[in-house]
């Protein structure tokens, strides 16, 4: 009995955590470049019950006893693997700002691979974007809208002197006479990129190598790639299970009350 308690008690946490990723989804559903995470739900190992022969513990089957009778398996909950982005390419909405950017996904030679901007953080350190939302900050270098240094192919910071400056389609910065291409970098399992908050990833992505095509669009921006109907229906799903599996507790629990307070009682 109180195996199925735990059983169902995981099954409750479990959606408990598939409703939060999701409505962490909806939340960032306007927030340009966001990869919607999809939560993977795993069962616990199963366990193969045997028929007791003896009195000892069938961890081991002694030499002398007979072989034990096995009954069959019990499953014993479920949990929460890993969270895995959605990289698929988002809408793009026209802003016919300047220094809003878009990635357009073209054909890649990997399943599992994406590009991605590449901006410094506070620590100096690399991390990759597909959030386009940029602007140019007091000193005319083009940043993020937390600040982080947008790089070229360099890794240096990108000095644009004001919002006058065109992208072209293959991520050319053309400024004053200079031609400065964007740091774009591609990472061929981007399910490897670990997610750090404010649109960032971080983990190994490589200058963009022979074969991987790509589209820089000036003046729109890559919208999330959340699917807010089916992403709705989805927490609706969730909350049933963990309705559910809330039920049953209380249904052991009942159980466990009934064996302790009636039938242990001695009339």
């Amino acid at each position: 009995m109180l195996r199925g308690f735990y059983t169902a008690a995981s099954g409750m946490l479990t959606m408990q955590r598939r409703q939060e990723s999701l409505a962490n989804n909806i939340a960032n559903a306007n927030t340009p470049g966001y990869k919607a995470d999809q939560a993977t739900v795993r069962a616990f190992p199963e366990m193969l019950l045997y028929q007791m022969g003896s009195k000892t513990v069938p961890t081991k089957q002694p030499k002398n006893l007979p072989i034990q009778n096995p009954i069959g398996s019990i499953n014993t909950g479920v949990y929460v693997q890993e969270y895995v982005p959605n990289y698929g390419q988002g809408a793009l909405r026209e802003t016919d700002v300047s220094t809003d950017l878009a990635l357009i996904d073209g054909v890649f030679p990997d399943e599992t691979g994406s590009i991605f901007f590449t901006v410094q953080n506070e620590n100096g350190e690399p991390r990759y974007t597909r959030n386009g939302n940029f602007t140019v900050d007091g000193q005319g270098y083009l940043v993020t809208t937390q600040g982080y240094y947008v790089l070229d192919q360099a890794g240096n910071p990108i000095q644009t002197n004001g919002m006058e400056f065109t992208v072209t389609p293959e991520g050319i910065v053309q400024v004053d006479g200079q031609n400065i291409p964007l740091g774009i970098a591609y990472s061929a399992n981007a399910n490897q990129l670990e997610k750090e908050g404010n649109g960032l990833f971080n983990g190994e992505a490589v200058p963009v190598p022979g074969g991987v095509t790509y589209t820089v669009q000036q003046g729109f921006l890559e919208q999330s790639n959340v699917d807010t109907v089916q992403t709705m229906t989805q927490m609706m799903e969730a909350y049933r299970s963990f309705e559910m599996n809330q039920r049953v507790l209380k249904a052991y629990d009942e159980s466990l009350g009934k064996a302790v307070n009636e039938i242990g009682r001695i009339v």
